[in-house]
């Protein structure tokens, strides 16, 4: 059955087209992810849909009797609990109950009971509670009214109400927005096992990649339909791009030949048919379509010089604010080149480990201690408020960098795609992607050795996060990371911290072990499917046991990385011959002696990597 068709869809802003002609069909089950530059006009789509906005031509049509399901803008604040607030997202039933207690007589009070049964009025409660629960609402937070809360939490049960609803079509824009990483894994799940249609339109890759069965790209003005998920359609689009550009080349020689043709005998009387015969062959030809591409997005961190490890350390520290421990029993080692993902739902002490780590507030007791030469950037989600609207990118620069020239204050903003235009531009008129990238040039202005990263995807578009990712992986400093993005997470860190009941403990496992971890918070969903007769996707028992070896197996990973790009700078310097006649003896001995040790290492390691794999394999 098709859910929603739209077709021949025309819809214009201030004049300008979004989309002529376009069109898109969306059938029962099917789940879409929605993609396309800022400012195509996906979320308009998406409002076009609920009838929040007006087509300039075309038609939507919903199948009959659908429901549809989405996030309103927020919550609003008010004394009802946060659970009635999701049970009363199901009209249908609310409208029962409340007829029912104004005691209905004879047929009336069969009918409502029996419509009660067949929708399963009494397991609403446990479903809207399993709900709350997957995305960081525990009970005694249910029962709380909703004026307690901060905006971001009301965004949550306002994404609550809309899964609640089990609608036969559910639109969801960025739904990862206001969620920690532990609540986006679990709508993951639950996005996975739902059976209806749903859109979504999300910058999250891994989103995208484990959660739909097609993507609709919105590019200009029309929408074009892939199957597969955002994997297969960078695929596809890479190969048809190159397709494209093939095909280019070649209608612009055969152009460019005849139109020589055309140009040397135009005048001649004896050519002048074969000359006009050309030229009508050169309108009938295909204009040659562009290949076009989105602004190719490049971030680059400025390189610290390395120092001795660690770089960091905190013993028995405890930290928290006035009298209030957040954290406690601290003993942390950071060195110049790890990588580590801060684990933990919200409010369990992720924010307040990272200011610890940058400086920003002192533990309560314990000992920290610094190399004093070490630069630390901090990142953090909230930033953008403190920038000054009317002020530009590079005077925020030139005002962070003093000692710096204007050439190199604009130098900065260019490594995060901020080019002479937007330089110049008021803060007040970029885009929350444009001040995410001003953000991050402040962040690294003077090449830190410890980079801490608060949210910094928020805002930034697919291309802008794995741009972000690329850069990171060329970044040789320390990288402490908290993200509600899994795909960044897995790219990005080698090491995993859980922060949770007051303590930072090492987490011996990746994001699949922790998401198995976290399993139990989909428990009353599972029974939901198993009750209608869908068989629950299995969760791998033996899992936890095999994580330290899958953790050692990425470590060795990691350290053969290092020691491949240590044995690549000891090639090339020993295969300069200035150095041979530079007479330093005593250097050239120690790389020929460090080279030898490095293959060595990497003989040993990767003998122990194969035997983990086949360890593993065999499990």
């Amino acid at each position: 059955m098709t859910v929603l068709t739209i077709q021949d869809l025309t819809i214009r802003m201030a004049g300008r087209p979004l989309m002529e002609g376009a069109s898109l069909q969306v059938d029962d089950g099917r789940k879409v992810g929605l993609v396309g530059r800022n400012g195509a006009g996906k979320s308009t789509l998406l409002k076009a849909v609920l009838g929040e906005l007006q087509p300039d031509g075309g038609e939507i049509r919903i199948a009959s009797r659908a429901r549809i399901g989405h996030v309103a803008q927020e919550t609003p604040a008010g004394e009802t609990s946060l659970l009635d607030i999701v049970l009363a997202a199901d009209t249908e039933r609310a409208g029962l109950l409340a007829e029912l207690e104004g005691h209905p007589e004879g047929v009336r009070a069969g009918e409502i009971h029996e419509r009660l049964l067949a929708i399963q009025a009494d397991a609403a409660p446990s479903r809207a509670a399993t709900i709350l629960a997957g995305l960081g609402f525990d009970a005694a937070a249910q029962a709380r009214p909703s004026r307690e809360y901060s905006g971001g939490w009301r965004m949550r049960v306002s994404l609550a109400r809309a899964l609640f609803l089990e609608p036969d079509l559910l639109l969801l824009d960025e739904p990862t927005n206001h969620l920690d990483l532990e609540a986006a894994m679990w709508l993951e799940g639950w996005i996975q096992r739902f059976q209806g249609a749903a859109i979504i339109i999300s910058h999250d890759r891994g989103l995208l990649e484990r959660c739909v069965d097609s993507i609709a790209h919105l590019d200009r003005q029309k929408i074009t339909l892939y199957p597969g998920n955002f994997e297969n359609f960078v695929r596809v689009r890479t190969e048809r791009a190159a397709q494209q550009a093939a095909m280019n080349v070649k209608l612009a020689a055969q152009r460019a030949h005849m139109q020589s043709f055309v140009d040397r005998f135009r005048a001649k009387a004896t050519k002048a048919r074969q000359a006009q015969s050309r030229l009508k062959a050169l309108e009938r030809m295909p204009a040659i379509e562009s290949v076009i591409e989105d602004h190719a997005t490049h971030f680059s961190f400025p390189q610290p010089e390395q120092l001795p490890p660690p770089i960091l350390t905190v013993n028995r520290g405890q930290a928290g604010y006035g009298n209030h421990v957040v954290l406690r029993n601290l003993d942390i080692r950071i060195d110049q080149e790890d990588r580590i993902a801060l684990l933990g739902a919200n409010g369990n002490g992720k924010s307040t480990l990272a200011k610890v780590l940058a400086g920003r507030l002192m533990p309560l007791s314990g000992d920290v201690h610094r190399d004093r030469r070490m630069r630390v950037g901090y990142f953090a989600q909230h930033q953008e408020d403190d920038l000054d609207l009317d002020g530009t990118p590079l005077s925020h620069m030139i005002e962070a960098m003093p000692k710096s020239t204007p050439t190199q204050c604009r130098s900065q903003l260019a490594r995060f795609g901020l080019d002479a235009n937007r330089a110049e531009t008021q803060v007040r008129g970029l885009s929350g992607g444009e001040k995410a990238r001003l953000l991050m040039a402040l962040t690294t202005r003077d090449a830190p050795h410890m980079l801490i990263l608060d949210e910094p995807t928020n805002h930034l578009d697919i291309d802008a996060r794995d741009a972000l990712v690329k850069a990171l992986a060329d970044y040789e400093g320390a990288v402490i990371l908290i993200s509600h993005d899994p795909h960044l997470v897995e790219l990005v860190a080698d090491r995993l911290w859980l922060v949770a009941d007051g303590k930072v403990t090492p987490f011996e496992g990746d994001l699949d072990d922790y998401r198995a971890q976290l399993g139990g918070r989909n428990t009353g969903a599972t029974k939901r499917e198993e009750k209608k007769g869908k068989a629950p996707a299995l969760v791998e028992n033996n899992r936890p046991q095999h994580a330290p070896l899958r953790a050692r197996l990425k470590g060795i990973e990691v350290t053969l990385a290092k020691l491949a790009e240590e044995a690549k700078v000891i090639e090339g310097a020993l295969a300069n011959p200035k150095l041979y006649e530079s007479g330093k003896n005593d250097l050239i001995a120690r790389a020929t002696a460090r080279r030898a040790a490095i293959a060595k290492d990497v003989e040993r390691l990767e003998t122990e990597w194969l035997g983990i794999t086949e360890k593993l394999e065999a499990a």
